[in-house]
């Protein structure tokens, strides 16, 4: 989506909301305060709710990118391994998953195709990306490329890092588990329990009250 079109959608659904708000106003029915303030709070609310939703797409473009980083570096790896350059071991990694980063490394082919650099089409595709682990290794790619280093032996180190920060984050979500589980224990499955075990006590206890 470009941008003018994205700040387009956030001007309608202002206009909208706020129109859609200004109703009791017209209608001269409500408290002066809430026909007044209520024009203002929904339009508001169609301002950023679109960005609400940009922030989550975002968000989840990124998880799903880290998620894939592992495997394409694992191809990546026996690729070059096998023989075949780093631009082929990245079309091999294009032709076999479609997902948010082999898209991104699609548009990074093409634009070594057109004659840019790979250096700068590895960092313009950092750039877009904008994920930690990706950032790491396109440094490393790209340092390597300046120092004359065996690209095989970049890619091996980096896909071991990554399997390592794998393991790092599961071991990180297994340790939050707990903490997320009290609420749903304490405002669900409690109240459940007490139902079942004082529920057949309660008409007693009634009894001995009267």
């Amino acid at each position: 989506m470009r941008p003018g079109t994205f700040i387009g959608i956030q001007l309608v659904l202002m206009l909208g909301l706020g129109m859609l708000g200004a109703l009791p106003f017209l209608a001269g029915s409500g408290p002066a305060l809430y026909r007044l303030g209520l024009p203002l709070v929904m339009g508001a609310l169609g301002w950023f709710l679109p960005r609400t939703w940009l922030s989550r797409r975002i968000a989840q473009r990124k998880r799903a990118i880290q998620r894939a980083l592992p495997d394409a570096i694992d191809l990546l790896v026996i690729s070059v391994e096998a023989g075949l350059g780093f631009d082929q071991a990245m079309l091999r990694v294009v032709e076999k998953w479609d997902n948010e980063l082999t898209k991104e490394f699609a548009q990074t082919l093409s634009e070594m195709r057109m004659g840019v650099p790979r250096r700068q089409a590895l960092r313009d595709l950092a750039r877009r990306v904008n994920v930690d682990d990706l950032t790491v290794f396109i440094a490393s790619l790209v340092q390597a490329d300046q120092l004359g280093v065996s690209v095989s032996q970049v890619l091996r180190a980096q896909a071991n890092q990554m399997r390592l920060r794998r393991r790092q984050r599961a071991q990180e979500l297994a340790h939050k588990a707990p903490i997320k589980m009290i609420f749903p224990m304490v405002f669900l499955i409690f109240p459940a329990l007490f139902v079942v075990i004082l529920g057949p006590a309660v008409p007693r206890i009634m009894e001995a009250f009267r």
